[in-house]
């Protein structure tokens, strides 16, 4: 069963690049980062399928996003798919909006989350970041508890990788004209406010 963020205040922990509580799922659209790279970038996204719809799940009771992930989203499911067909992408985590954590890619990989992408000069994010899906969209708000599983998440990666810290950014800042989540309601500050509570 999924990991469900009942208590907001819980610590998350980070071993051998996996995060703990959150549910494994291994996709097998990753592969190695560059020889010599640090982590240094957190990235984040939303997502959510079929568009603008949430906690939608396949004939096998599998969250489509978790089909996505893994190369076994039925294609015909819903006219929205076809326009997506053949994808091979992942996110290292992505969390639910109730929010349950599922981590998809080792921290220590490369997940394929970002496609063509330079932060503050760099390009290719994926190389060097960490990137995290929230269930939602660009026109609605995410909810309470996504954002504390979010600050409890990054306060983790932060202890776990410090080369990210300070290092946080929106896939439409790192791919902008091309993307635009995780859109207009999303609480930067709010988030930034929580992470540090939970960095204390």
């Amino acid at each position: 069963m999924p990991i469900i963020s009942s208590n907001a205040t819980r610590s998350m922990t980070i071993e051998n690049g996996r995060l703990s509580p959150a549910e494994q799922i291994d996709s097998p659209n990753f592969n190695e980062r560059p020889e010599g790279t640090t982590i240094s970038a957190i990235v984040i996204h939303n997502i959510s399928l079929p568009p603008d719809e949430f906690g939608r799940l396949d004939a096998n009771g599998l969250h489509y996003v978790k089909a996505l992930f893994t190369n076994t989203l039925d294609w015909d499911a819903h006219p929205y798919f076809q326009t997506i067909k053949g994808a091979q992408v992942s996110a290292h985590i992505f969390i639910e909006r109730g929010g349950e954590v599922t981590q998809f890619v080792n921290f220590a990989d490369r997940a394929w989350h970002a496609g063509r992408s330079s932060y503050l000069g760099r390009p290719e994010c994926n190389d060097y970041s960490i990137g995290i899906e929230l269930e939602g969209s660009d026109f609605t708000t995410f909810t309470e508890v996504q954002y504390q599983t979010l600050a409890r998440l990054i306060a983790a990666i932060y202890r776990a990788y410090p080369k990210t810290r300070r290092h946080l950014t929106g896939h439409s800042d790192i791919a902008p004209g091309r993307k635009t989540d995780p859109g207009e309601h999303f609480d930067w500050v709010r988030l930034r406010k929580l992470i540090a509570e939970h960095s204390v």
